[in-house]
């Protein structure tokens, strides 16, 4: 059986299986990201909302909210231009990997910023506090702190977990990235420039671009290895 070129006994059980789960997650995340919109789209207050808002309201404090106010600095535009430049700089000139992961993080970041602007402007859903401060201007679906965390970050998980790190250091430093992502989400609810629904509709709206543009990768460098021991099979032949 061929899929685009790909010959499906080529891949391992594995593979296929990461492929199908992939897509699965994808589905899963739009079908989320679908149901919030159509809640959103009803102008009605969400109850997770409110909830959210109640106990971010129980729980104020000011060291707290310092720490909070520098972690929702992680997800903004500004840090995540500078460390996508740092990042793709050390792609291209100090890796060893593919120059087609640069490629594909470009088109993820540069994807993501777009579409979550255009959702945006599609939704016009306003944000409960307006705050310059918080970076809390503009409209407020999906958050775009959120979708950039999730994609910016999602992407560095993958580039540590395909090196020959030791897989001890793999999942700690993973597992910092995301719990990362995960403060920058609530940090947005908590300096009170989203709703808890926008979070979650950046969320899962930013992991399945996420997800597609690896899957694209991967299928990218799958193919480039293909050629490249054709290439090699010819020169013995």
């Amino acid at each position: 059986m061929i899929f685009r070129g790909v010959k499906i006994s080529d891949l391992s059980k594995l593979s296929i299986l990461l492929i199908l789960g992939g897509f699965v997650v994808i589905g899963v995340s739009f079908y989320f990201f679908a149901e919030l919109a159509e809640e959103v789209m009803e102008k009605e207050p969400l109850m997770i909302d409110k909830l959210a808002i109640n106990l971010m309201s129980n729980i104020q404090q000011g060291w707290l909210g310092n720490a909070f106010g520098m972690i929702t600095e992680a997800g903004s535009v500004l840090w995540l231009t500078i460390a996508s430049g740092i990042l793709i700089i050390y792609l291209l000139f100090f890796s060893d990997k593919s120059k087609w992961i640069s490629v594909y993080f470009l088109v993820n970041m540069l994807g993501i910023s777009l579409l979550t602007k255009v959702l945006k402007l599609a939704f016009e859903r306003k944000r409960p506090d307006v705050l310059e401060k918080y970076d809390g201007t503009g409209f407020s679906f999906p958050s775009g702190h959120s979708t950039g965390a999730i994609v910016f970050y999602g992407f560095v998980i993958y580039i540590v977990f395909i090196t020959n790190m030791k897989s001890s250091v793999k999942w700690v430093v993973n597992s910092f990235l995301g719990l990362l992502i995960l403060l920058v989400g609530l940090s947005r609810v908590y300096v009170g420039v989203h709703y808890f629904s926008d979070i979650l509709a950046g969320f899962s709206f930013g992991l399945a671009w996420l997800l597609i543009c690896i899957l694209a990768l991967e299928m990218t460098l799958w193919r480039q290895q293909r050629r490249q021991k054709k290439k090699q099979e010819a020169l013995f032949t």
